[in-house]
């Protein structure tokens, strides 16, 4: 055991328990639960969206593919940031003034409620579980790396503090959470990238040829293609980041916390400005490792993962000494508090998704009210965290991360983004053609991973699909089932009429809260 960092992990634990135990005392009502009343600011909002991004797998993922690939890694990120320009242009404000919880809200508007609440529900819950999985995978493995303990221990401890934030403090904890997190992500992160910039004399081009001559490839690890990845699969990577990230359940409901849309529109630019100065220091940090570290092989960094906490170890003085332990600590710290933020976040949409959608409009088909919807909200909050501790334990530290958090962004870009796009902008679209939509790109996504190179069990080079990422497939099939099931199904008998209130509303704020 490692004591230094496990301090450092117990502050980390100890100032979210505090601002948990405060939320709680605002956390009576369902629009409380799910929205923490609508009253987080468009700025408060923007950090909290960026908070949601800036995962572990953001902040280690692509430090680490940035370390190990170069430029290829850093398509990725870009392709992140891209993902919100397509939220503040498609999804922000017509969210804020359409729904009121849940995707589902926005999409069952103008349709019949229950079918396309059920699938839309079913979508959800295969991505969150999914994501919510791998990140605690993630969790575990990183706490296992870092301080000694074991993965099962681990994954229990992260488990419990992300249903203690759920469960008691509702979405005004989880933001909050996200809030304190992305500002010491943004924090540390800056101190590490003044820290290398400061071995080139604040110079980023002699960085640059430090990285390129420290790599086996030479200068093609600062061009496309230097890390000899297909180039269909890096554009279908960058597809699912930027498509799959879009119509993120736990991202896109945060648009329902703030307000009214003129908040949400500003918390989106707020997020991206962010998100942008956080994707360069993820750069710095990643090419500085590369030019900085050249003894440290892709095994001490356990696939790239550990590339930020071994350079802030070796800029606060190197192994053993006790600058070195205490930034390493602080930066171990910081990434295991994205991860307790973003599990809560996943969390609360899978609630929502069980509790607001399928259990009172779909099985009981009634309004709960809201000390009522706040109950049931709750026990489905502790349900789906349960079961995502089940699962991971069972699973174990040998699942790849990678995979699940790809399938959940396949998953993601291929059933939600059509079916949410088309219920927004297309008149003709209907109940028929949303569920079929919702199915098609559900079931491609799932069977193309499985048939693809991470999951085929004869091998990668054996793989029927060639690509890790399928949605340069399942998202055109997503589209065509919304098509097909439209076209060959009955317009809805308030097609036209719901259609306009819908516009005028996601439009205007007509008929939504603080209109």
């Amino acid at each position: 055991m490692n004591l230094t960092r496990l301090i450092f992990f117990a502050a980390v634990l100890a100032i979210t328990v505090i601002v948990t135990f405060w939320a709680a005392r605002r956390t009576s009502t369902q629009s409380d639960f799910y929205a923490a009343g609508r009253s987080v600011t468009g700025v408060q909002n923007g950090f909290a969206i960026s908070g949601d991004l800036m995962s572990a797998a953001t902040f280690l993922g692509f430090t680490g593919l940035i370390f190990l690939t170069g430029f290829d890694g850093w398509v990725l990120a870009t392709a992140a940031i891209f993902a919100f320009l397509l939220i503040l242009l498609l999804f922000a404000e017509k969210m804020r003034n359409a729904g009121e919880y849940t995707i589902a809200d926005v999409l069952s508007f103008r349709f019949s409620k229950r079918p396309v609440r059920a699938a839309t529900s079913l979508a959800t819950l295969v991505v969150v579980v999914f994501y919510l999985i791998a990140q605690l995978v993630g969790a575990g493995v990183l706490i296992r790396a870092l301080t000694g303990m074991n993965f099962t221990p681990a994954v229990i401890i992260t488990g419990i503090a992300m249903l203690f934030y759920v469960v008691f403090g509702g979405m005004l904890a989880t933001t909050w959470v996200q809030i304190i997190k992305a500002a010491l992500l943004l924090i540390v992160g800056g101190a590490m990238c003044i820290g290398v910039l400061w071995k080139f004399n604040f110079n980023p081009l002699s960085m640059f040829e430090a990285a390129a001559d420290n790599h086996p490839n030479g200068d093609a690890y600062l061009a496309p293609g230097g890390s000899s990845a297909n180039p269909l699969n890096t554009l279908s990577s960058a597809v699912a980041y930027a498509i799959g990230t879009a119509a993120l359940p736990h991202i896109l409901i945060r648009f329902f916390t703030v307000p009214d849309a003129r908040a949400a529109r500003r918390s989106v630019g707020w997020a991206v400005g962010i998100i942008g100065v956080f994707f360069v220091m993820t750069s710095i940090i990643g090419y500085g490792a590369r030019a900085i570290l050249p003894a440290v092989s892709e095994k001490a960094t356990a696939g790239g993962n550990l590339t930020a906490p071994l350079l802030a170890q070796y800029l606060g003085g190197g192994e053993g000494s006790f600058g070195g332990d205490v930034f390493i600590a602080l930066v171990s710290a910081v990434a295991f508090a994205t991860i307790l933020a973003v599990v809560a976040g996943l969390v609360l949409s899978a609630s929502g998704a069980l509790s607001h959608d399928l259990w009172f409009n779909v099985v009981k088909r009634r309004t709960a009210t809201e000390r009522e919807g706040a109950v049931v909200a709750r026990i489905a909050a502790a349900g789906v965290g349960v079961v995502a501790i089940a699962l991971t334990l069972l699973l174990g530290s040998g699942i790849n991360v990678a995979l699940l958090v790809g399938l959940a962004l396949s998953i993601a870009a291929s059933a939600n983004f059509p079916a949410l796009a088309l219920s927004l902008g297309w008149k003709r679209f209907n109940t028929l053609g949303a569920v079929t939509g919702i199915g098609a790109g559900l079931v491609t996504s799932v069977v193309l991973i499985i048939l693809g190179p991470q999951v085929w069990p004869g091998g990668a080079e054996n793989a029927p699909f060639p690509l890790t990422f399928p949605v340069l497939v399942s998202i055109p099939v997503g589209f065509l089932g919304c098509w097909i099931g439209t076209m060959i199904g009955k317009p809805d008998p308030r097609q036209g009429n719901a259609f306009t209130e819908l516009r005028v509303r996601s439009q205007v704020g007509l008929g939504a809260e603080e209109s």
